[in-house]
C-alpha cells in the first residue's frame, strides 16, 4: 500500500496541476513557471558540486558527488513532452540521480518543439553524447531521461547504434513516452487516475507539435515502434498509475522478445515521474536508490 507520505503528496500534486491547466498558459509563460516553480519546490542535495557548462554550444551543467565516483558518466534528459523542461526543471532529480549512482551527471537544455521540432532534440542528444565521448575517452558513458527524456534516451541509443559507434554502457528510463501515437491501451484506461494526464489532449498536442507532420511511427519519433535489438542494458521504472504505463510494459516486453536485456519495475500507488520527491517520500527514495544502483554496476564496469 502507498505511504500516507506519498497519498497526501499525490492529492496537492492533482490538486495543483488541474489549476495549471485551468490557467491554460501561453508556451512561453509555462515555461518559465515550470522553472521558477521547480526551483522553489526541489531543493539541490547536499554533497553535489553543480558548474554550468556548453557542450555542442548547448547550455547544461554537470552535477558531480563530492564523494568517491564511478569512472563513468551519466548524461540525463529531462522530460516536458519535448515542448517544456530544463536543467532547471530537473536538476534536483538528477542531483539526486547522481548521488544514487556515484556518478558526475551531466544534464542539457536540448532544442525544444514547437520552435524546434524533430529531430531538434534528438541531434542535441546524440551531439552531446558523441562529445563526451571524445572528451573521456574510454569512460564508460549511460544515458538516462525521465517522461519524454525517457524516449528520447532510447531513441538516442537506436541512432548510435545504428550508426556503429559506441553504445552507452546502460539506459536508464524513467516513465519514459515511447508511443506518441497514444495508441496503448493505458493512455485511456489509466487516465482517471493520473494526475498528469486526465486526457489525452496535452499529449496529443506535444506530439503533434514535436512531429511537425511527421509519421508518429517513425522508430525515432515513437520508439515503441522501432527494432529495439542489440541495445544496451536498460532500466525502465513506471507508475501503476499513469497514463504511460503501457509505453513501458510493451517497451520492455519487445526489448525482451529481440534479445536486448532489460528489467522493468511497475511501482504500486505510483504516478508518473514519482521520483522527483525523493527526499519528500519513501516510494521516490527507493525508486532513485534502485535506479542508482543499477547504474553503478553499469558504470564500474
Amino acid at each position: 500500500m502507498p505511504s500516507i507520505k506519498s497519498r497526501i503528496y499525490r492529492h496537492l500534486l492533482k490538486r495543483k496541476l488541474a489549476q495549471l491547466r485551468k490557467m491554460n498558459l501561453p508556451l512561453p509563460e509555462a515555461r518559465a513557471l515550470g522553472d521558477r516553480n521547480s526551483a522553489r519546490i526541489f531543493k539541490m542535495p547536499a554533497g553535489i558540486s553543480a558548474e554550468a557548462a556548453q557542450i555542442q554550444g548547448l547550455h547544461g551543467e554537470w552535477l558531480r558527488p563530492v564523494a568517491t565516483r564511478t569512472p563513468g558518466i551519466l548524461l540525463y534528459l529531462h522530460g516536458g513532452a519535448y515542448v517544456q523542461g530544463s536543467v532547471k526543471t530537473t536538476r534536483a532529480l538528477a542531483a539526486r540521480l547522481a548521488l544514487a549512482s556515484a556518478t558526475a551527471t551531466y544534464i542539457v537544455d536540448y532544442r525544444l518543439a514547437p520552435e524546434h521540432p524533430f529531430p531538434a532534440a534528438l541531434d542535441d542528444a546524440v551531439a552531446v553524447y558523441a562529445a563526451l565521448q571524445r572528451a573521456h575517452p574510454g569512460k564508460p558513458i549511460a544515458i538516462a531521461g525521465d517522461s519524454a527524456g525517457g524516449g528520447l534516451a532510447l531513441a538516442a541509443a537506436l541512432r548510435i547504434r545504428d550508426e556503429g559507434t559506441a553504445p552507452p554502457a546502460a539506459l536508464a528510463l524513467l516513465s519514459p513516452w515511447t508511443d506518441l501515437t497514444l495508441g496503448n491501451a493505458s493512455h485511456q484506461g489509466k487516465a482517471a487516475v493520473d494526475p498528469f494526464f486526465p486526457d489525452g489532449s496535452m499529449l496529443s498536442l506535444a506530439a503533434m507539435a514535436y512531429s511537425a507532420g511527421r509519421d508518429l511511427k517513425s522508430p525515432l519519433i515513437s520508439p515503441q515502434f522501432a527494432d529495439l535489438g542489440g541495445l544496451p542494458s536498460t532500466l525502465i521504472h513506471v507508475g501503476e498509475d499513469e497514463a504511460l504505463l503501457d509505453d513501458s510494459r510493451i517497451l520492455a516486453a519487445k526489448m525482451a522478445a529481440q534479445g536486448t536485456p532489460v528489467e522493468i519495475e511497475v511501482h504500486p500507488g505510483m504516478w508518473h515521474v514519482w521520483q522527483v520527491f525523493a527526499g519528500r517520500f519513501r516510494e521516490a527514495d527507493q525508486s532513485v536508490a534502485g535506479v542508482g544502483r543499477f547504474l553503478q554496476r553499469r558504470l564500474a564496469q
